[in-house]
């Protein structure tokens, strides 16, 4: 069973990974079955915000990965990280253009992970300002 540490240490090499584009390393992480970005009701998925849509598996994960793998990241600073019990909590910011709309942000963001007792990634929620990805994917009309 992995420990808060083995959790943290986990956390600070997929932050490491990413910033090198090293996706294959951060998937290695993620279990068979990881939730990213499982919400009941968030706005940026209603409003069709593709880089924060429900996704399943290491496939779904990789979707994230494929469209934000295009952006140019002025910014990806990890501010702090704390844990507790299977969970991982990240403070940090990003600034990005994304190319596909022309749209360039500054969003400070928590990154929630969990753990399964194997010590894999069981979930990611991104807790961010939503109407700044909204608006960064281009999305003018209103939510329902």
């Amino acid at each position: 069973m992995a420990t808060m540490n083995d959790n943290l240490a986990t956390v600070s090499k997929i932050y490491e990974a990413f910033g090198k584009g090293d996706i294959p390393t951060i998937l290695s992480y993620l279990a068979e079955d990881v939730q990213w970005e499982a919400w009941a009701d968030n706005s940026a998925q209603h409003a069709g915000v593709p880089w924060l849509q429900a996704e399943e598996g290491r496939e779904g994960a990789l979707e994230f990965f494929k469209i934000v793998g295009q952006w140019k990241i002025h910014e990806f600073q990890v501010l702090s990280i704390m844990a507790g019990d299977n969970k991982v909590a990240a403070e940090l910011v990003i600034e990005a253009e994304v190319p596909m709309t022309g749209a360039h942000f500054r969003d400070e963001e928590m990154h929630l992970w969990s753990f399964n007792d194997a010590g894999q990634v069981s979930r990611l929620r991104h807790y961010t300002d939503t109407a700044k990805h909204i608006d960064a994917a281009g999305i003018t009309t209103l939510i329902d």
